[in-house]
């Protein structure tokens, strides 16, 4: 029992340092100040939900150890949001309705990327990111940049060794150097 609570306390360890690296990334300027995605509580949550998106997508391709720290990573996304919900001050009551909102919203968003990266659809991409990532006011995301991005990142993370994965360590690549 107590080396399943020590892989479980790892794995927590590993999920926290995987999702801030998403967090890391999802702030990176050029989104918001090039690309349109809105900069507030909603649209930056929408780029953290897209790069945990990317994540998961990867470490589920390598079985159940990868399906464990993947489920490890979402929990602590939404720990992260029902936190930040409380500290903004959403009542007690309606954080969870929240959490259970961007949760459905999360997966559907999830299972159209997938959908969009194995079928290797541009077109279906960049019209699941304009559904699914929250504009700039007055403005639309540029959904055909954030798509060339998101199938770069995916390529990206196809690449790197599930072993440094799993130790935490990820490499996004700098969405400046998409020039498409």
């Amino acid at each position: 029992m107590l080396r399943w609570l020590a892989r479980r306390k790892n794995a927590n360890a590993t999920a926290l340092q995987l999702y801030g690296s998403s967090v890391a990334q999802a702030r990176l300027p050029v989104f918001y100040r090039d690309w349109c995605v809105a900069d507030s509580f909603s649209g930056r949550f929408d780029l953290v939900a897209l790069h945990v998106a990317l994540l998961l997508r990867r470490l589920t391709a390598e079985g159940e150890a990868g399906k464990d720290l993947g489920r490890s990573l979402v929990e602590q996304m939404f720990s992260a949001l029902d936190d930040d919900l409380r500290k903004i001050g959403v009542g007690d009551l309606t954080v969870p309705k929240k959490v259970r909102a961007a949760a459905g919203s999360f997966y559907g968003s999830l299972k159209a990327y997938d959908a969009a990266l194995e079928n290797q659809d541009d077109g279906a991409l960049a019209l699941a990111l304009s559904r699914n990532v929250q504009p700039a006011e007055h403005k639309e995301v540029a959904a055909a940049r954030l798509a060339a991005y998101v199938r770069d990142a995916a390529a990206s993370l196809a690449g790197q060794d599930m072993l440094e994965l799993g130790q935490g360590q990820v490499s996004f690549p700098r969405p400046t150097e998409i020039d498409r």
